[in-house]
């Protein structure tokens, strides 16, 4: 399991939080019995860990008595198997792990497994099951504010408080805080720890650190938002999506071409569990690679057909067919290999003996099973007699109607399942009451829709000589045929299991493909040994798209040189667009795909963050600013390693001018201070006093980029290319003037700027003055018209020492 970043008690040094965290005594060694010292004998260090699932996702928390630290891996969506919970368990090996009693039914078999393990097994963990109200949302919210942390001084206020843990742990991550919530009330529970200590003591908490599992890179859900990787919109008919949601302007909405409902779930995993597992990502660029060569167009067009029908259970056909076309491809490639040797005869096994049973079109007709004819003599006997039954009951109608009364006009006789069959007759006008129903040799029923039921003679002969046909046919014999075919299917499940992960695996390769066809992308490397991203010529994938034309960029950010790229420029000149280019292409050739560049090298990466725009949220009652700061700022000073990518946009503007600078240039000095284990930062910034007034130090570490433009005229021309220097001037009026804002306001805006800068007091203008007075004396005329001078109440006197001279005073 790989942590990323500091713990809580891990913040810069000074006497702030992280001075009591390093501090908490540890047991010394054991007396032996003589009183000498024997060797030093330590406690076996265990981990507690707790889990929530729920739609698709898991939360996950675990404390470690090594270090009386607790752990959480943000939500994460896991397949229904629970995969990734089974890959957390193996690599932490809890020692007993919590949940709640309220579980869906993939999570109780999940665990019911794990309990069932051999009591001897090592990694047999306990399995407790805690009440569903231990993991409520506002109680486990309490549970982690309300906590008694002694890397967290006394003399913090409740306010501060809450913003330092909201700087680490992701209260956005609603299953994450439950699990944390719940495994704070466990710990409090069994006093983990302090079993033998006084209840006054709690047990020791000395931080709070985000782990992912090893070779995955850790992105947080800002990041997914500002970088448009995942995008929902409203649907505009919400009867046609369940959620009422769609996939709007995404990276994952460009490049899900997937054919099936399996493939597409396997992107969105791909996309949420991005890795830097080099022989997985390889493996994934070569079968793209290979479909992207011109004379494997035509296999790459019929596979995906054939994937287009993996739905139901003609899946096996369609699968044949992959096996068949993969076993004439290279077989160097892994998948190829797999689908080859995996999809074996017991899928043609299956796919025969469904063939030869299941009676599709029948099935799709009826809206049930059905079997094919020459599967069981007797179900085929039952079917014939039920095809010709209603002529034969015709017959039998018109026998019957010559034995009943002559007022009765006519007859018929039904068949009910369940109850029979039994002649209906019409209901006469003569009869009302229900004694008029009485008809000699029959036994009434029922009154249905004016029609009379009755048993006779000839309908139980029915009965007893063709018994309830339906009945027989659909609930029991077919039935039992459906049964033993499943079983014979399930036999074999595993095979089916696996043809639909390979199966999805192409077709998500197959939808990578096209689009690195469709949008001229290119393979990335990838060099461990470098820290940071080398990009040739890149492009925003989605920009490109809108945009007529697009201006590409370079990048290089690698080594000890330039890790703070300082971008200034213009609005509108681009910085915002480079920064996330870089990001995306980073992220895109951490999935495995191709990417929208010349070039890309990309390095070790562990994390991707990003400070782009605000994220609105009142979950926790604090303003924009400090959300900002604390949840995505924040996040990146605590998280962020040597092998972590920052990009940060505006950062300061939400706040004072002078504050935010500063901040930014704190924020920045901070990270330059640690040397070569400075993550690799973009920062684009309006902020030149940043670089006017030398705010950073002179040092390698610290590369100025500005976007070329050049002036014509009047007018601004941007280049949208990044190149080195510094902007001399933010160009602000230019952009208003491209905004088309009045060429008055523009002017004033100038003069004001130009004031201010040389220090000088700035006037009111004075045409604005002038209007001023204009609406003050048509102000003092309307009410001296309004006075009735006949009202021997109107006191002139007073109008002129309230009204009149103050007015006068004010315009003069």
């Amino acid at each position: 399991m790989a942590s990323v970043g500091a713990t809580a008690g891990g913040m810069p040094q000074g006497p702030g939080p992280g001075a009591a965290a390093a501090s908490f005594p540890s047991p010394g060694p054991v007396p032996g019995p003589g009183g000498a010292e024997d060797d030093d004998v330590e406690e076996p260090a265990e981990t507690h860990l707790c889990v929530l699932w729920n739609l698709g996702y898991l939360g996950i928390a675990y404390y470690d008595t090594s270090d009386s630290t607790i752990h959480f891996m943000p939500d994460a969506p896991d397949h229904e198997s629970l995969k990734l919970l089974q890959r957390v368990l193996d690599e932490i090996n809890p020692r007993s792990v919590v949940t709640s009693a309220k579980q869906d039914e993939n999570m109780t078999r999940f665990l019911g497994k794990l309990a069932s393990q051999e009591p001897r097994d090592p990694k047999r963990p306990e399995v407790i099951f805690l009440p569903s109200v231990d993991f409520g949302l506002e109680i486990s919210k309490q549970r982690l504010l309300s906590g008694n942390y002694s890397f967290i001084p006394d003399s913090m206020t409740t306010t501060e408080k809450i913003l330092f843990l909201s700087s680490i742990i992701p209260f956005d991550c609603l299953l994450t805080v439950r699990a944390l919530g719940g495994l704070l009330k466990f710990l409090g529970r069994r006093r983990i720890g302090v079993e033998l200590e006084d209840h006054s003591i709690n047990v020791p908490i000395l931080g709070f650190k985000k782990f992912v599992l090893t070779h995955l890179v850790s992105i947080d859900q800002d990041t997914y938002s500002v970088l448009q990787i995942f995008k929902s919109e409203s649907h505009p008919s919400v009867y046609k999506v369940a959620s009422g949601l769609k996939e709007g302007l995404s990276l994952f909405g460009i490049l899900n071409r997937c054919r099936c409902k399996w493939g597409e779930k396997l992107l969105r995993l791909w996309f949420t569990r991005p890795t830097h597992d080099l022989g997985e990502l390889n493996s994934r660029l070569d079968v793209i690679q290979f479909f992207l060569l011109p004379q494997n167009l035509d296999m790459a067009q019929m596979l995906h057909r054939l994937l287009g029908h993996i739905k139901s259970v003609p899946t096996v056909y369609s699968a044949l067919g992959l096996r068949d076309a993969c076993r004439s491809l290279p077989q160097s490639i892994q998948l190829f290999r797999d689908i080859a040797h995996e999809f074996s005869d017991d899928l043609h096994h299956i796919a025969s003996l469904i063939g030869k049973v299941v009676d599709f079109e029948g099935s799709l007709a009826a809206n049930r099973f059905t079997v094919l004819p020459n599967i069981d003599p007797e179900i085929d006997e039952k079917k014939r007699r039920l095809v010709g039954l209603p002529s034969f009951l015709t017959e039998v109608a018109r026998k019957e109607l010559e034995n009943l009364d002559s007022r009765i006009p006519s007859c018929s006789v039904i068949y009910i399942p369940l109850i029979g069959f039994l002649l209906s007759v019409p209901r006469l006008p003569s009869m009302v009451e229900a004694s008029d129903f009485e008809i000699e040799g029959l036994d009434f029923m029922f009154l249905s829709e004016e029609k009379l039921h009755y048993r006779s003679t000839r309908t139980r002969e029915l009965d007893t000589l063709l018994g309830d046909l339906h009945c027989d046919i659909r609930a029991d014999q077919e039935t039992l045929l459906m049964y033993q075919l499943q079983c014979q299917v399930l036999a074999r499940a595993a095979v089916l299991t696996r043809v639909l992960d390979l199966a999805s695996r192409l077709d998500v390769l197959l939808a990578l493909a096209s689009a690195a066809r469709d949008y001229s992308y290119s393979r990335p490397r990838y060099s461990p040994q470098l820290l940071g991203v080398r990009i040739q010529n890149g492009r925003h994938p989605l920009m490109e798209l809108c945009a007529r034309t697009f201006v590409p960029n370079s990048t290089e950010c690698s080594g000890d040189k330039g890790r703070v790229k300082v971008i200034t420029g213009p609005n509108s000149s681009g910085k915002s667009i480079y920064l996330k280019q870089v990001g995306l292409i980073t992220f895109m050739a951490l999935v495995g795909s191709f990417v929208p560049a010349e070039e890309a090298e990309i390095g070790a990466v562990d994390a991707i963050f990003t400070r782009i725009h605000s994220c609105e949220s009142i979950s926790l009652g604090l303003s924009t600013f400090m959300i900002d700061l604390n949840q995505q700022v924040a996040k990146a000073v605590n998280n962020a390693t040597e092998q972590s990518l920052v990009l940060i946009d505006e950062f300061g503007k939400g706040t004072n001018t002078v504050d935010g600078l500063a901040l930014l240039a704190a924020v920045l000095r901070h990270w330059l201070a640690l040397g070569p284990t400075c993550p690799h930062i973009f920062v684009a910034t309006n902020f030149l006093s940043l670089v006017q007034l030398q705010l950073l130090p002179q040092a390698p570490l610290v590369q100025y980029l500005t976007m070329e433009t050049c002036k014509d005229g009047n007018d601004l021309v941007f280049f949208y290319r990044v190149c080195e220097g510094v902007a001399n001037a933010s160009h602000a009026f230019h952009t208003a003037a491209q905004a088309r804002l009045p060429d008055k306001l523009i002017a004033r805006g100038k003069e004001v700027s130009d004031l201010i800068r040389s220090g000088k007091p700035i006037q009111p203008v004075k045409e604005l003055l002038k209007e001023q007075q204009m609406e003050n004396c048509q102000t003092l005329v309307d009410k001296f018209l309004k006075l009735d001078l006949e009202d021997p109440n109107v006191d002139l006197d007073i109008f002129m020492s309230q009204e009149v001279l103050p007015a006068a005073t004010t315009i003069l």
